[in-house]
């Protein structure tokens, strides 16, 4: 439960600050429904042309360049024979990049890079 009895600036009262809180937690709903919908559309691309289309008109040129960074990161993790700053130096990605994607490799619930891993193997 949310206690409302709270500091507010002096600009907004309790109503308008209900009214922010109610938008927001509207705003993460809908946030949620556009990332599955964003998922389903990623289940519908069936070339590597079309994903990498997509891909450029979905995302900016430096939103490309780390989600490529964090790919080649996964990668060379994998394989287990660098160290952090060895995989940094090949890749230009800060040694927090490489925690965060060593985390969800090995750590996290997840489990998105090893099935993605897996299925390149094959």
């Amino acid at each position: 439960m949310i206690n409302f009895d709270i500091r507010i600036d002096k600009n907004y009262n309790k109503n308008d600050f209900y009214d922010l809180l109610v938008e927001a937690l509207i705003m993460k709903n809908d946030n949620q429904k556009a990332i599955i919908e964003l998922c389903e559309a990623l289940l519908l691309l069936e070339t590597k042309e079309e994903a990498y289309n997509f891909l450029k008109d979905l995302c900016t040129p430096q939103e490309m360049k780390v989600l490529a960074e964090r790919w080649k990161v996964c990668k060379l993790l994998e394989k287990g024979d660098l160290s952090y700053r060895d995989i940094s130096f090949i890749t230009g990605a800060s040694l927090t990049t490489i925690g965060r994607v060593a985390r969800f490799l090995r750590n996290e619930p997840y489990h998105g890079y090893l099935a993605i891993l897996n299925k390149m193997k094959k």
